[in-house]
């Protein structure tokens, strides 16, 4: 089996449907969306549509913080994202918003742990930004595998004595993953890239042979940044997506 990974889709469509076809042309079956369906981005209506049609033919998805701040804001957002949650709200109808609410935190599947921030505390939201937090989520699970959002570049973390080591992926290159470590791998942001390359990211699995792959996908950004200006969401948003930073 083949699984196809995103990440901080964000309300962005041209990003999505890009990834979703780089995936499907590389054998993908399976699909994992990794929270944050919503937020940034201007078609937050459509990604959710599209992820609660694959959660409904047997796909996973999880609770992002983002996901979770259309029902509950909370106070951890600055007010630039905070702005976006409150038009997103607008978008979405009531089925929308009753599914985002509805995900998990965090999904089991087989040897593998999916969930949006980390393995530590889901629901606390903090980042797996270093080789110490990599290896506090490793420690706080027994999956052999754990797929993290959040953070928005792509990262590779593997145990070994001490903190974990942290191995940058190649994009297209597949990785073998050895059953004698643990894994933490970060697809990086379909959605909305801040690693200063504008191409959405995702990646898949191949459960078969253990490979993992990370993919940088070329998409319609400038598009995508026009219909966030369009909707007189913060401009940074859209400049964001130009620069990917």
């Amino acid at each position: 089996m083949r699984i196809g990974l995103l990440a901080d889709l964000h309300a962005n469509r041209e990003a999505v449907e890009a990834c979703l076809s780089a995936l499907v042309r590389a054998d993908c079956t399976h699909w994992v969306f990794l929270g944050d369906l919503v937020g940034y981005g201007a078609d937050p209506g459509w990604v959710v549509d599209i992820v609660r049609t694959h959660v409904r033919d047997g796909a996973v998805a999880v609770l992002g913080n983002h996901d979770q701040a259309i029902a509950h804001p909370g106070d951890r957002m600055h007010e630039q994202a905070l702005a976006a949650i409150d038009w997103t709200r607008t978008q979405l109808d009531a089925s929308q918003q009753a599914f985002l609410a509805a995900l998990p935190l965090q999904v089991e599947e087989e040897d593998r742990l999916y969930v949006h921030a980390n393995a530590w505390d889901p629901a606390g939201w903090s980042y797996v930004a270093s080789r110490l937090a990599a290896t506090h989520s490793l420690s706080a699970t027994t999956a052999w595998l754990t797929f993290c959002g959040h953070v928005h570049d792509p990262a590779l973390y593997f145990s070994q004595p001490g903190d974990a080591a942290l191995f940058q992926p190649q994009p297209g290159v597949p990785i073998p993953l050895a059953t004698s470590r643990r894994w933490l791998a970060i697809p990086g942001a379909c959605g909305q890239p801040r690693d200063g390359n504008p191409a959405a990211a995702c990646a898949w699995l191949d459960t078969a042979n253990g490979q993992l792959c990370f993919l940088r996908v070329p998409y319609d950004h400038e598009r995508a940044a026009a219909k966030i200006r369009a909707a007189s969401l913060p401009d940074a948003f859209a400049q964001r997506l130009l620069t990917g930073t």
